[in-house]
């Protein structure tokens, strides 16, 4: 994970123990000003609401037990690996730049492509000049080469 995934997290992390946990505890304690729990939609609303936070919360705890943070000047740039800013061209002659990153930092939209991605396993471990091969979600096969690997 690269150190602005990480700082991410924790932002994440804090935000939900210190807003959203504050956010539900009133929730559910309005709900049950309602009264009877038995037919109190509120209450359980609220309930859910407040589980399925907990969980979020235990799933990052445990992501950040085992983080390991990339250490920038370890990066070289002659192949890709996570942390590679690449440029790419498909078969078609189209031209993509792409950062390479983990799974929880991905944001494709953003060119930010997960190295467990069709594309991001296709070209991992390349080398400029050299063509990877992804088969998209969609069923079609794209050969991307490598143009470019930076920092």
């Amino acid at each position: 994970m690269t150190s602005e995934g990480l700082k991410k997290l924790q932002d994440e992390l804090e935000h939900l123990k210190t807003v959203e946990r504050k956010e539900i505890a009133e929730k559910i304690k309005v709900a049950l000003s309602f009264g009877d729990l038995s037919e109190n939609s509120e209450y359980d609303e609220a309930k859910n609401d407040q589980a399925l936070l907990e969980s979020r919360i235990a799933a990052i705890e445990a992501q950040l037990k085992h983080v390991r943070v990339l250490d920038e000047s370890e990066m070289s740039s002659e192949h890709v690996h996570v942390g590679s800013t690449v440029r790419v061209q498909n078969d078609k002659g189209q031209e993509f730049t792409y950062v390479i990153s983990g799974a929880t930092e991905a944001d494709p939209f953003n060119g930010k492509i997960s190295d467990e991605s069709p594309v991001g396993k296709s070209i991992m471990g390349l080398s400029v000049g050299d063509k990877g091969e992804a088969i998209l979600p969609n069923g079609t096969t794209v050969v991307y080469t490598v143009l470019e690997i930076s920092k």
